[in-house]
């Protein structure tokens, strides 16, 4: 129990270096975990202490070697399409009907009311899981625009101070050829303070439309957020083409490009001209582990699949490339489960892409990465004078956090313990009805 006042100490705890704004002088074990003690008050980290570098507070609250976090940071989203599992299920777990499935129910049931509703729901668990800060796609395909960024507006105000929030515009590439209606979508972007994005896919004039966009995001002073190669197809290069198109108008802002799924395909001198295009282009990237898990190489001859369907993420990192991982859809028809917890997205891209042994800083991919990624200034770091938002859990070392689901963390927002209980599904049981 935190004292109300919101002046305390967390004694007996266990940091992680990428976590630190500052590691002198503390111990770190071979995970890179290091026993500590932070001081709160009035809602900022007061300080923060290595094991017995001061006398001991014996008024302390003793956190019993548990691991701290700061607050989560998720880079790629859905929360518009989040939630509509129950009244429009993908048929066959593939892309192409995830793809029906979504386009069907944004027809028929997307109004202002049903976005706002889902997005509320999807906002609160990611609230009581310990989000601070989250990036949603809105698809903007005619005339969803109209709708979804207007509710987008009105949701992030009333969410200021506990997530947040950034949106980028989704439309398949080609949709860039209509010039008049994509200049019209870039200003509606631009007056919601969003990003400018786009599903790319090998269309012959991939790199016009590029031009196109790059173009116009330098014009409104505009940061970029693409799908990219979201298959298994070693012809599927968009990455590529994606990083040439930053090096040829001297891109100065961030570049966001998640899934690049058929990276991991391709041969190894193309993986590699291309990594080193991505790491001079200064491009941030962004697997989405247990979506593509759940659509790629999905078979329908009742076989096995043979690829986890993430991207080269320990290559990139070897480059100096800022990667991350993130959530991706919530029960929709791209991916059927999750609950927007960025521990469960660390758990499971530890296991599916081999974030231990070593451990090394890939803890960084769910907080500092992606608040980089996302210009967020203080987040992501534990330092003197940043909020003090944190994440408390039991486990002690990264078996114990990552074996257990951890529902019983405690999440403190600006120096004070947040109500952690989940919304009911039931809440959204009159949105699916038919």
């Amino acid at each position: 129990m935190l004292p109300e006042n919101g002046t305390y100490t967390l004694s007996n705890l266990r940091l992680h270096r990428s976590h630190l704004e500052n590691i002198e002088g503390f111990d770190f074990d071979t995970e890179g975990f290091s026993m500590a003690a932070i001081e709160i008050a009035d809602g900022a980290i007061r300080a923060i202490h290595a094991a017995g570098t001061k006398p001991a507070d014996t008024s302390a609250i003793d956190c019993r070697g548990g691991i701290a976090f700061p607050a989560f940071v998720d880079c790629h989203t859905h929360i518009d399409k989040g939630h509509i599992w129950a009244r429009k299920p993908n048929p066959d777990g593939s892309f192409p009907g995830a793809l029906t499935a979504v386009g069907d129910d944004r027809k028929a049931r997307w109004t202002a009311e049903d976005v706002e509703r889902r997005m509320e729901f999807s906002l609160a668990c990611a609230y009581a899981h310990g989000t601070r800060a989250l990036r949603t796609h809105l698809d903007s395909v005619p005339p969803q625009e109209d709708i979804s960024w207007p509710v987008f507006d009105t949701v992030r105000q009333r969410w200021q101070g506990r997530v947040e929030l950034q949106a980028a515009c989704l439309f398949g590439m080609d949709e860039a050829r209509n010039e008049s209606w994509f200049n019209r979508l870039a200003q509606t972007v631009a007056r919601h303070r969003g990003i400018l994005g786009a599903v790319t896919y090998m269309v012959p004039d991939l790199d016009t439309l590029l031009d196109r966009m790059f173009a116009k995001a330098i014009e409104l002073g505009l940061d970029l957020d693409f799908h990219a190669d979201e298959t298994d197809d070693v012809n599927a290069v968009s990455l590529d083409r994606i990083a040439d198109a930053a090096l040829r108008h001297g891109f100065e802002g961030k570049v966001l490009v998640g899934h690049c799924c058929s990276l991991a395909r391709q041969p190894d001198d193309m993986v590699k001209a291309t990594l080193d295009k991505v790491a001079r282009a200064n491009l941030s990237v962004v697997s989405l582990p247990m979506c593509n898990m759940y659509l790629q190489d999905r078979r329908a001859d009742a076989t096995t699949p043979r690829w986890r369907g993430v991207t080269l993420l320990h290559e990139m990192a070897a480059r100096g490339i800022n990667v991350c991982v993130a959530s991706d859809n919530t029960r929709d028809p791209f991916y059927a489960y999750g609950d927007l917890d960025v521990l469960e997205v660390y758990r499971e891209a530890t296991r599916i892409l081999h974030f231990d042994h070593p451990v090394g800083n890939w803890p960084a991919t769910v907080i500092a990465n992606p608040a980089q990624a996302m210009r967020l200034d203080g987040a992501g770091r534990l330092a003197i004078g940043a909020k003090a938002d944190l994440v408390l859990f039991r486990g002690r070392s990264l078996t114990e956090l990552l074996s257990r689901p951890e529902s019983n963390r405690t999440v403190i927002r600006d120096g004070k313990a947040i109500e952690t209980t989940l919304p009911d599904y039931s809440d959204l049981d009159d949105l699916m009805e038919p």
